[in-house]
């Protein structure tokens, strides 16, 4: 398969969902074909991760025109920052599959395999005309699922996302539109490929600022950065389990990857001269959210505020230029999607089950249901950073990142941590282990299927948390390189 073996990913979910679209009504057969394409899939994206060697460059790359006449080329690969989220998605998506099993309809999963495709292009896509495109074909189905299958005032809510969503667009495709003009002008021929955008030398500073927080706005909205978030909330609680879970674990990060790869290398100098700006906002952002998270009732708006917060912290981490903030940035955004994925759909099952989404009216759960009760805490634990799992070696190096950028905001990055660890074990308290007032609630026990389903994810919270080096070596030659290569500024190890 070769180099084509990245094209066969990103297709495959899309080529299956059109192919269900027209020959079948049945739901178990589209969702049973749909776990088994998501499991091929996976099983593609194991080879490449086996095959990879860890370096700086592109591998697996495919580079053929596609509208020859403006530059404007089907150009894909993967290095190491974009194999590690490559590999995320691989293992998350059809291993959710497993707690969405039952009671979901034809358009539901074909949606979800769009989604999968959508994504996964936008990954590794490094012609920003073909990113865009990935970019909003991921969206769509987003929008339809919380249109159809949602809660509430699910209109209101999709078009809200939208008119956000598309705002951000709008500002980056005239960006990118831009970008090429300017490129045509200098050289001659027109061109869309990041690396050779980052060539153009005749954008003025005020330019330069102006495309950089065009680009930003997009992204920012996407994972969201404060003040872009009011739609996330409403979002959260309305959307149904499985587009939350799209939306937290996996789109929202890749807001933070479109940061890395395009606006580092394009921008550089533009991304060091306001890095303390967002370092700051990212703090700002971690604990403004982590107060809201501690003021809600609502289960799943409080995960909306914790998931902001986490996401905040990454990206304060991104911008903390150096290699200590930037891997624990990225090891971040690995461990979130596991903790905070995982915990949504935990979520969606007490919704489904008892129809609540309250915390004052939620209880008593841990007597019925062990399983379920000791996996929602490790999870939990993951989340608020405990040590040995994963989210305590992310934290502990954006930490580390952020004091070597400026001690003063270290010392405020490390305090902010028992907000997080506060809001969660308060409503663990409340709705899990408290026994609740009046009626019990009938709350089953997980099913094999979604033991099977969560054990990998148990596993990787363990697995990262106590040999990181096994993660970090992939990603890391890339960290160097940009901080050597593209920023000039040396890496401090």
């Amino acid at each position: 398969m070769g180099a084509d073996i990245l094209s066969f990913i990103i297709f495959l979910p899309a080529a299956v969902a059109f192919g269900l679209m027209i020959t079948t009504k049945h739901v178990e057969t589209v969702r049973n074909i749909a776990f088994l394409t998501t499991s091929v899939t996976l099983a593609l994206v194991l080879k490449i991760y086996i095959e990879f060697e860890p370096s700086s460059g592109m591998q697996f790359v495919t580079n053929v025109p596609w509208i020859a006449s403006y530059g404007i080329n089907y150009f894909i690969g993967v290095d190491g920052f974009s194999l590690t989220i490559l590999m995320m998605i691989a293992i998350l998506i059809p291993t959710a599959y497993l707690l969405l099993w039952e009671g979901r309809t034809k358009g539901y999963w074909i949606n979800m395999l769009l989604v999968q495709a959508g994504v996964t292009g936008t990954l590794l896509a490094l012609d920003v005309i073909l990113f865009y495109f990935f970019w909003e074909v991921m969206l769509l189905p987003i929008f339809l699922m919380i249109g159809i299958y949602g809660f509430g005032d699910k209109i209101f809510t999709t078009i809200k996302v939208t008119i956000y969503t598309m705002a951000g667009s709008l500002l980056m495709f005239i960006a990118i539109l831009y970008l090429g003009v300017a490129y045509h002008n200098e050289f001659g021929v027109w061109s869309f490929q990041y690396n050779n955008l980052t060539e153009i030398t005749s954008l003025t500073y005020n330019q330069k600022i102006w495309l950089f927080l065009a680009f930003l706005s997009a992204f920012a909205i996407k994972i969201p950065i404060f003040p872009l978030h009011t739609w996330i909330m409403e979002t959260y609680k309305n959307a149904p389990t499985g587009a939350v879970f799209l939306l937290s674990s996996i789109m929202a990060k890749l807001g933070v990857y479109a940061i890395v790869r395009f606006l580092i290398p394009i921008f550089p100098e533009i991304y060091v001269e306001f890095s303390t700006w967002f370092v700051f906002i990212g703090l700002f952002g971690l604990i403004y959210f982590g107060i809201a998270a501690l003021m809600q009732d609502d289960i799943k708006r409080m995960f909306a505020y914790s998931s902001a917060s986490h996401l905040s912290f990454i990206a304060a981490g991104i911008f903390s230029l150096n290699e200590y903030g930037i891997n624990g940035a990225l090891y971040l955004i690995i461990a979130h999607a596991i903790a905070t994925g995982a915990l949504f759909l935990l979520v969606g099952l007490i919704h489904d089950e008892t129809g609540y989404k309250t915390i004052k009216d939620l209880g008593g759960l841990a007597k019925g249901a062990p399983i379920f009760t000791t996996i929602f805490a490790i999870m939990l634990f993951a989340n608020v950073g405990l040590p040995g799992t994963n989210g305590f070696v992310s934290e502990l190096l954006i930490i580390f990142g952020i004091y070597e950028f400026n001690h003063t905001l270290g010392y405020i990055s490390a305090l902010t941590v028992i907000i997080g660890a506060s809001y969660m074990l308060w409503m663990f308290q409340r709705a899990i282990l408290q026994d609740r007032e009046g009626e019990v609630l009938k709350f089953r026990d997980l099913k094999i299927k979604e033991i099977i389903g969560l054990a990998p994810w148990v596993f990787l919270v363990f697995l990262m948390g106590i040999y990181p080096e096994i993660f970090i070596n992939k990603f890391e030659p890339t960290v160097t390189h940009y901080l050597n290569d593209i920023l000039q500024i040396g890496a401090t190890k």
